[in-house]
């Protein structure tokens, strides 16, 4: 639950602060990216501390969270100008599957390998 509650409230960010850059009159590249930015460090603050009881300021722990980041990235990129587009589904689409396969994605690296430590079980269901 508090994994799913943190994601919203970044999904939710994320829209907020873009539109608010975009109204505000920055470009639509700078408003992507400042927005983009600001929603990835709350996810860490908010999975890190909230989800996970994990120090913030861990470096490797950080480095790991960027790792899953530029995964995600990756992934995004695969379904919405490879995949998607290869078997046809319409831009809209492959946006919605992005927005499905992200969090199960970053769950189970979250869950596998960021927030993991010697000794320590992961529990993110609470």
């Amino acid at each position: 639950m508090r994994f799913a509650l943190v994601g919203i409230v970044v999904a939710a960010t994320y829209v907020a602060l873009y539109l608010l850059f975009m109204a505000v009159g920055l470009t639509q590249s700078l408003s992507n990216a400042g927005a983009f930015l600001l929603a990835v460090a709350l996810q860490y603050v908010g999975q890190a501390g909230f989800t996970f009881g994990a120090k913030l300021s861990d470096a490797p722990q950080a480095t790991r969270f960027g790792l899953m980041i530029c995964c995600g990235l990756i992934t995004s990129a695969l379904i919405t100008g490879v995949f998607g587009p290869g078997i046809g589904l319409p831009n809209w689409l492959s946006a919605v599957v992005v927005t499905v396969v992200l969090p199960f994605q970053n769950y189970l690296i979250m869950t596998r390998w960021v927030f993991l430590t010697p000794g320590k079980r992961v529990d993110a269901t609470q």
